[in-house]
């Protein structure tokens, strides 16, 4: 019987689970979380550059 029901469940879950698109899921939010962090790192440089340039002195 417990084997009944583990087959059953794992041909439950290869009908339903749709694998292409779930690790087309996971590599977008890679790709997005990625251009994030290099924005984020951008901003960051060119705010030290400022800072250490004399961006933020009054004339």
């Amino acid at each position: 019987m417990k084997n009944f029901s583990l087959i059953t469940l794992i041909l439950l879950f290869c009908t339903t689970l749709q694998s292409c698109e779930f690790i087309a899921g996971i590599f977008k939010a890679g790709v997005w979380s990625g251009v994030l962090i290099v924005v984020l790192v951008l901003a960051l440089i060119i705010w030290l550059a400022a800072k250490i340039f004399g961006g933020g002195k009054d004339a």
